[in-house]
């Protein structure tokens, strides 16, 4: 993509009112100085001093912060928080983002704030290092109440946004926002406008919407197969746009991107050259954002997957923290390694 089109795509952006539907969690880094480690005269285990602490967006959360440093005029997430301190960090923390519409963030006693939280080992001149995760979860199904409000929240998006984007973070399907009856809406909405679905849990419950899938994620869902090689890896995906009668995306890591149109042959895009240590957290979610601003101003396949793999790029090089793509980096990447396609 020359530099003159991806500026115009990149400032096409702001006119954009797009909703982020999914499980919004809380990234909390807790800062250690590996100088000042102690140990625990009571249990003998290491002691850990806390220097900073940071919070920000995780999971949709992540895909709405690339959404805002593209450059999206308005943003609506759809999703709940749990009436606890990580609730109301994370609703801090996004009230703060700008263009961000908050009506359909839902706050709920009935569940917790999904919460990872990163201990962060620094040691000068060094990579921080990031020791075991301490996760807050919901185990049990959504109530039926929060999920039916979820459902209303999305129906009414109809008319009012141009594309939607679905990051379904949960391990267990139907303890997050993207409940059955959650996915029955987004069905309907798919008949007019973009939406763009990511599962952690993989998306073999949910109907026709535009995938974006990992190589294990759209393996499993195609026959269980443990390990397609590229022909068959495209069949797959072409497969599954002409099934969907929607585009497909799969993601290959350090191989780049595929994508495929119903009844079209294959596209591939490769990945950018690595300029420096990499932080592969949250690359997925910035691809994710970055299709569902482009398809939603009617960018061709080719061009999507290439702003993707722009995107991915910049934020694999945010060491430390979950990167967030800007729209002036990528047009400095694009400067300086050309097209990606």
């Amino acid at each position: 993509m020359n530099q003159d089109r991806l500026r115009i795509l990149l400032e096409s952006f702001a006119k954009l009112r797009l909703a982020v539907v999914g499980d919004f969690c809380l990234d909390r880094y807790l800062e250690i100085d590996a100088g000042h480690l102690e140990t625990s005269i009571e249990t003998g285990l290491p002691v850990y001093k806390v220097i900073r602490v940071r919070s920000q967006p995780g999971a949709a959360g992540t895909v709405l912060n690339n959404l805002v440093g593209l450059g999206v005029g308005t943003l609506f997430p759809v999703g709940f928080y749990g009436d606890d301190g990580e609730g109301y960090e994370l609703g801090k923390a996004l009230a703060t983002l700008p263009g961000v519409d908050l009506r359909h963030f839902q706050k709920t006693p009935l569940r917790r704030t999904f919460t990872y939280c990163k201990p962060l080992l620094l040691t000068p001149d060094q990579l921080p290092q990031e020791l075991s995760r301490l996760d807050s979860k919901n185990w049990s199904p959504t109530p039926q109440s929060v999920s039916a409000s979820l459902g209303e929240s999305v129906a009414s998006l109809a008319g009012h946004v141009d594309a939607i984007s679905v990051m379904d973070q949960v391990d267990i399907p139907g303890t997050g926002v993207v409940t059955e009856g959650v996915r029955a809406e987004l069905a309907q909405l798919a008949r007019v406008l973009p939406v763009v679905a990511d599962s952690r849990s993989g998306l073999g419950l949910y109907p026709p919407l535009i995938f974006k899938l990992n190589r294990s994620e759209l393996c499993a869902l195609h026959q269980g197969s443990p390990a397609l090689k590229t022909p068959a890896l495209e069949a797959a995906l072409e497969a599954l746009a002409s099934r969907n009668q929607c585009a497909a995306f799969v993601t290959l890591a350090e191989e780049g991107i595929l994508g495929a149109l119903p009844g079209q042959k294959v596209v591939s895009v490769r990945s950018l050259p690595v300029r420096g240590p990499i932080d592969i957290v949250g690359a997925g979610d910035s691809v994710t954002a970055a299709l569902t601003a482009a398809l939603a101003v009617g960018a061709s396949l080719g061009e999507a997957m290439e702003l993707a793999m722009l995107a991915a790029s910049s934020t694999v090089h945010q060491v430390g923290t979950t990167g967030q793509a800007r729209a002036e980096e990528l047009l400095e990447i694009n400067r300086a390694f050309g097209s990606v396609a």
